[in-house]
This record gives C-alpha cells, structure tokens and sequence, in this order.
C-alpha cells in the first residue's frame, strides 16, 4: 500500500512530500494523521535539523480533502488530537522549507504559510478559497498572510479566492524566490544544507526569538532580544567564541568574500 507521506532522511535533513497526487494532495484524515505524527517523531528524535515539506505530482495540496467532509467525515479532527498538524508543526524547532511545487490552495495555503521559508517552483499557485467553500480558516491563514503582504493585499486574496500566481508571490513578499520545476528541489536541498551547516542549537534559539519577537511591537521585542541574548552569552566560552570564528574566516575565504 502506497503511503500518503513519503518521508526521506538524509544529512540531518527530513524531506516529507504528501503523496496523494492523484487527490492534489488534498488533506484527508489519514494524511493529516500522518503529518501529525511524523512531525511530533521528529521532533522527539532531535537528530533532524531542517525539514523540506513538498507535494507530489502537480500540487503543493488542495487544501481539505472536500470529498471525505462531503461524506460526513467531521472537520473537528483537523484541529485536534492525532490530527492537529499545525500543533506538531510548531513542536518542530528547526526551520521547515516549504518547497511549493504546485497549487496551495486555502488549508494548503496555510499549511505553506506555517513553514519558515517558502521557495516556489514558477509553477506554483496560491489561493484562498474559504468564502467559496463557505468556511472560516483554522490554521492561522487571517492573520499570518496579513503579516507577512499586508493587509490590503491580504484582502483582496481572502476576500475574492482568485489565484495569484508564483511571480506575483514572490513581488509580493509572499515566496522568498521562485525557480524554474527542476531546480526546486535542489535549491531547497542546498539552503537545508546550508542552515544544517549551523549550530543547531543556535538555529533552534534563533528561529524562536525572530517568531516571539515578530508578535511584539518593536519596543518589546528589542527588549526581549536582549534579554535573551545575555541569557545567551552566559552559556558561550572564549574557547567557543574562539572556535566560532575560525569557522565564519574560513567560510569567508571559500566564498571568496
């Protein structure tokens, strides 16, 4: 039996690719189930520093598998229990790259929107389809696009359901870049690498302080990063420091900088 999750390890590195192609990958219950459980596995295991989440096939994921709710199988599992998928997302502390390979369409836009950094193949599409389907999102979707494009913009992406396309994306602020279908992949290989290549410790502290700190006005949360990063400074050694930069001269000269 195919599984709906393809989950591959490699280099501190997860790749997960929701593998219902034939569906879109739409978020039935044993989809969700499983990215519940595979997040929460990983994040108890500590051995994974980032994780890839793509879609098989043509799509990133629909959004809700609209045929099982049709058949009476009941929402209220998406948002608890086994199933709460943006819960175990969240309990994942290492930065999470959204490869969008396809369509994100209203819970696969937010599922998109819950990942650290979006890369998007040219032919992504992005849509919000909850006042066509009659629904109100549960995954943050109201209030994280409107952060992150603005609120007019936001808006008039909710408020309508029309698609916008990767390009418009990515002028947005919407993707961090868009790349052509066969260099999705490898980019997202390559940045994973790249973080995988930090100290994860300090990725994991950093990536909570950027997320504490963006629900702060300004005032707080420089206050906030101070107070952390003295925390953070008692734990460091000469030693440390001494290594440290040793690293960030020899990164520099093979980088030619």
């Amino acid at each position: 039996m195919t599984s709906v999750l393809l989950i591959e390890k490699k280099g501190g590195i997860a790749t997960l690719t929701l593998n219902r192609p034939k569906a879109m990958n739409a978020l039935n219950l044993e989809l969700r189930q499983s990215l519940a459980e595979t997040f929460r596995n990983l994040a108890a295991n500590g051995k994974t520093r980032v994780v890839i989440l793509t879609g098989a096939g043509r799509a990133f994921c629909a959004g809700m598998d609209l045929k099982e709710a049709a058949e009476g199988q009941s929402d209220e599992a998406a948002f608890s229990g086994e199933a709460d998928v943006i819960e175990a997302i969240a309990a994942f502390e290492g930065p999470i790259i959204g490869a969008i390979n396809g369509h994100a369409i209203t819970a696969g836009f937010e599922l998109a929107l819950n990942c650290d950094i979006l890369i998007a193949s040219t032919e992504a599409r992005f849509a919000d389809t909850h006042v066509r389907v009659g629904m109100i999102p549960g995954w943050g979707l109201s209030q994280r696009l409107s952060r992150l494009i603005g609120i007019n913009r936001a808006k008039e992406i909710s408020l309508t359901g029309n698609y916008i396309t990767a390009e418009q994306a990515e002028a947005w602020g919407l993707v961090n870049r868009v790349v052509p279908p066969d260099q999705l992949l490898p980019t997202c290989q390559s940045l994973a690498a790249e973080i995988a290549s930090c100290d994860p410790n300090v990725v994991a502290e950093y990536k909570r302080l950027i997320d504490e700190g963006y629900g702060m006005n300004l005032t707080d949360a420089l206050d906030h990063e101070s107070k952390v990063a003295i925390e953070w400074a008692k734990t460091i050694t000469s030693g440390d420091i001494a290594r440290n930069r040793e690293n960030v001269q020899d990164r520099g000269r093979q980088q030619n900088f």
